[in-house]
């Protein structure tokens, strides 16, 4: 904190209380590995207590219709966040379901436990896609490609303007979501660091603008793609008619714009003044917390250019190989760019490549790199650091491979929205209430599709009988689905942001990750349920042709 005399600190407020204490709590909580270690022997015991019960759900839920399909190359790499092989619109019907406990102690479950191990880490996304963008990172940090663009880039935008155009590029990001977590995070810490600021609120501004604002974007992405084809099968349950994926397009543009803002003002006023003045002695890895040396500012911009002209070529070839018809990253069917199309598949590989070339080029005009063995060793440093991670994600694929057997997430959100479903209230108090019980299941079910294929055939039937629009559900859905993505450890890049926190500051841990970001999840979930509630008040429509109530 900044000091105001050597006699008389200041006093710490309310808030600063509060949130040290949440970290204090929160730091208590054992190792990441320890802690899924020890959730995941819990839900071996609980599932077998509750399936001794017999608990069970019944429910109407959204199910893919079965298609014959063959994998290819391009299949998708993030299936965390979007479901289903090759480039096909998946259909959805809606079917009812008893969903019962199943016991990881039967025969069964024993059998799936010991069987599945392997598999679990080998089908875990967030393992690979972690190594394929932290090696195109990696090569460009080594290099000091990473350096000499944050220099750049806090020479040309004013310091007072850093923190909101982090947020506003990971609202952007959440098009390619992996490489925002695992390349603009890190990225926002070094930016801040170079200008004389906290790595760690410049890391919080990137968390916030990948995560917490995830819902939001200028333009469409894929995962709204997958979870618009759930809405219409959902509509069609009250015999509406299908909306369009720009349905809420207004809203969402607006939402990504003053989030933005709300993000970079609770950074700038809350998040700095809290951590004070950074000090280098408290970094867990000195040669990466501190601030890269300039080279000769000649070299540098003959790196640079060198970097632009790969740059640029690796865009004109993705160009090539995307915009004429028929073109390899074109959807073989339809001719598509934009959707569950080859090129939507390749985002991270293209953002892998724009960073990998053009670290290679700079590093080879600065002298950094030498010949391929030089690149070779940065990629093999890069990962080298990655193996405390690796460990973790090999636990974490378990507990969450255990806990979806078990069916507790199913049963556990399908009761709450049957619940809230029947409990005859308004409109508005309902979409509150519809916003807040997704808050709480984002805690225990952070992706958004498996959510919403569970809520949609609940809830859009319900509100189109009150003349509440289904893009109206969707919208409440957008608020309610993002801004816990900064505090759930069960998201699955959480442990990663730890990481890179505990660059800059050895100690950091859960407790201080969830205490950095709590400000940043409850005002912008304050802000943005405001927003609906004033923007479904005026009757402005979500998008064109789409009115936000009957």
């Amino acid at each position: 904190m900044g000091a105001q005399g050597a006699a008389q600190p200041a006093k710490p407020s309310f808030m600063d209380k509060m949130l040290n204490a949440v970290e204090r709590i929160g730091n208590k909580v054992p190792h990441p590995v320890l802690m899924f270690a020890y959730l995941t022997v819990g839900v071996i015991v609980l599932s077998a207590l509750l399936a001794l019960l017999g608990v069970s759900v019944t429910e109407q839920v959204a199910v893919p219709v079965p298609v014959e399909i063959t994998p290819d190359f391009y299949e998708d790499v993030s299936e965390y966040t979007i479901s289903g092989a090759g480039t096909q619109d998946v259909d959805f019907v809606i079917q009812e379901q008893t969903t019962a406990i199943r016991s990881l102690l039967t025969i069964d479950g024993i059998r799936f436990m010991f069987t599945s191990f392997v598999p679990n880490f080998q089908g875990f996304g967030a393992l690979a896609v972690t190594l394929i963008a932290m090696m195109g990172a990696g090569a460009a940090e080594v290099a000091g490609l990473m350096a000499a663009l944050i220099r750049k880039l806090v020479k040309v935008a004013p310091a007072s303007l850093i923190a909101y155009l982090i947020v506003f590029i990971g609202v952007l990001a959440s098009v390619a979501s992996d490489a925002g977590y695992l390349i603009l995070i890190p990225l926002g810490a070094a930016a801040f660091l170079a200008v004389g600021r906290h790595p760690i609120a410049g890391l919080a501004a990137g968390f916030g603008g990948v995560a917490a604002v995830f819902m939001a974007n200028l333009i469409p992405t894929p995962t709204d793609a997958m979870l618009f084809e759930i809405t219409n099968e959902a509509i069609a349950l009250a015999g509406g008619a299908p909306i369009s994926i720009t349905a809420d397009y207004f809203f969402q543009a607006v939402s990504a714009i003053l989030m933005t803002v709300v993000v970079g003002l609770v950074v700038v006023r809350i998040i700095e003044p809290r951590l004070g003045k950074y000090d280098p002695s408290e970094a867990g890895d000195p040669a990466q917390a501190a601030a890269a040396d300039e080279i000769d500012p000649a070299l540098e911009a003959k790196g640079l250019r060198r970097a632009g002209i790969a740059f640029l070529a690796v865009l004109g070839f993705v160009l090539l190989i995307t915009l004429p018809p028929g073109a390899p990253l074109r959807d073989p069917v339809t001719g598509s760019i934009v959707g569950q199309t080859p090129f939507m598949a390749s985002l991270l590989f293209i953002v892998m490549l724009c960073f990998f070339i053009p670290g290679i080029a700079f590093g080879s005009a600065v002298g950094k790199y030498k010949g391929p063995n030089d690149v070779i060793a940065a990629v093999v440093k890069t990962f080298a650091g990655l193996g405390g991670l690796i460990f973790m994600l090999l636990m974490i694929s378990q507990f969450i491979a255990f806990f979806n057997y078990s069916n507790m997430p199913a049963v556990i959100a399908t009761a709450l929205a049957e619940w809230l479903g029947h409990a005859g209230i308004p409109a508005i108090p309902l979409l509150v209430g519809f916003v807040l019980v997704i808050v709480l299941l984002d805690f225990i079910m952070p992706g958004a599709l498996a959510k919403w294929a569970i809520f949609a055939p609940i809830f859009v039937p319900l509100f189109i009988q009150l003349g509440v629009p289904a893009q109206t559900v969707f919208a409440a859905y957008r608020v309610g689905d993002s801004p816990i993505n900064t505090l759930t450890p069960l998201m699955v890049y959480f442990p990663v942001i730890v990481a890179f926190g505990q660059r800059y500051q050895k100690n950091t841990g859960v407790g201080s990750l969830v205490a950095l970001m709590l400000p940043i999840a409850a005002v912008v979930l304050v802000a943005w349920l405001l927003f609906l509630i004033l923007w479904f008040v005026l009757g402005i429509p979500l998008g064109p042709g789409y009115p936000v109530r009957f």
